[in-house]
């Protein structure tokens, strides 16, 4: 029995090219959805209807892959986690129902964040963008600043997170990065490992180390993927929870209860049939039998909630996420767009030598050469 367990096991990491091929695929559809929404963030457009196109893309394109007649199973494929678009002191996880949705704002900094999934194989990545088309910001604007310490934070953990390396020299250079800038890291942002139908592994890399907040140390091994996860803040980086409603959940598969209301067993069973293993937003549902059914299900610890968290008013928050497949000839990022505002949040040159050396060295990975046949 453990032989097959552990041929299952090998069957699902990147030594299958299969599974790569899905993860490529899914990362493919997750860029064309980010750059969509992107594009979709300008002044007045309300946040609800962009995060519904996001979902409707991907569902749409996934729809369309693995599809072949006479297939024992049919593929789970589609949002893999619902599109949020957190707004500046806003950390994460805000993906409005219609009456609660805002609209964006010239000056506004949009995170984005959202995940695709083939088969179980998930695709994360968030940008974050500064919303309108006025000018560059001044040098000393807290915005500028925070998204350079992400952005730089993202690239530089890019060339260290390699076979053999550990977690805890990208959490040390996470915080040189935050630094450069005068920017925290903030506190409780994990980088997990990411296997079949799972986004949140145990093997995590943590944003910002405390006392209290620690994880055990481990190296990075061949053909594992990770999504990687840079939040920096121009405040103290110790969020809080919100007023806002949490609308982003996923099923807590060890629990089990009977729900008394028809409405929220109806909720429940439709959790179990679209999103059995991986993140959902109520805006997927009903809005009657998603509110009664979350608040039900929420009660009796069914579900594990995503809350809307905050830094302190007038801060600002920056966010890059993308997704990692190491390779026998290196680290590959598979999700993530180039920052394209350059030109508004100009980026002074780095001055830490360690930081910058690492920029300087090439992110591509390596590619076989193939042995030439010998002369003669």
């Amino acid at each position: 029995m453990s032989d097959a367990g552990d041929a299952e096991e090998v069957n699902v990491d990147l030594s299958n090219p299969d599974v790569t091929t899905k993860y490529t695929e899914a990362a493919r559809i997750t860029n064309l959805a980010l750059q969509m929404a992107i594009e979709k963030c300008v002044p007045d457009a309300d946040i609800n209807e962009i995060c519904e196109a996001v979902d409707a893309m991907v569902v749409e394109h996934t729809g369309k892959l693995y599809n072949k007649k006479g297939a024992k199973t049919a593929i789970e494929k589609g949002i893999a986690f619902p599109c949020c678009i957190s707004t500046n002191e806003l950390v994460g996880h805000f993906s409005p129902l219609k009456p609660e949705s805002v609209a964006l704002k010239e000056g506004d900094l949009a995170k984005i964040d959202f995940a695709v999934h083939i088969d179980g194989f998930v695709a994360s990545a968030a940008h974050t963008v500064l919303v309108g088309g006025a000018g560059p910001l001044a040098a000393d604007d807290k915005r500028v600043n925070v998204v350079n310490a992400a952005w730089v934070a993202a690239e530089a953990i890019l060339r260290v997170v390699q076979v053999g390396n550990t977690n805890t020299e990208v959490t040390r250079i996470i915080r040189k990065c935050a630094d450069e800038y005068g920017c925290n890291p903030v506190q409780g942002v994990l980088s997990h490992q990411v296997k079949k139908h799972i986004i949140d592994g145990s093997q995590t890399i943590i944003n910002c180390e405390t006392a209290e907040e620690k994880v055990e140390e481990f190296e990075f091994g061949l053909n594992e993927v990770y999504c990687l996860d840079l939040v920096m803040s121009s405040g103290e980086g110790k969020p809080r929870e919100s007023e806002l409603r949490t609308t982003v959940f996923k099923r807590a598969l060890e629990k089990e209860y009977t729900l008394k209301s028809a409405k929220a067993r109806q909720f429940l069973s439709e959790v179990g049939k679209r999103f059995p293993t991986l993140p959902f937003s109520l805006r997927a549902f009903d809005e009657t039998v998603g509110r009664l059914g979350a608040s039900e299900a929420n009660r009796h610890e069914l579900l594990h909630g995503y809350p809307v968290l905050h830094e302190k008013a007038g801060e600002f928050v920056a966010q890059f996420k993308f997704t990692v497949c190491l390779l026998p000839g290196g680290t590959k990022k598979i999700t993530g767009l180039a920052f394209g505002q350059a030109d508004r949040l100009p980026a002074p040159p780095v001055k830490d030598e360690e930081v910058d050396k690492l920029l300087k060295t090439s992110a591509n990975p390596k590619k076989k050469k193939k042995k030439a046949a010998e002369a003669k």
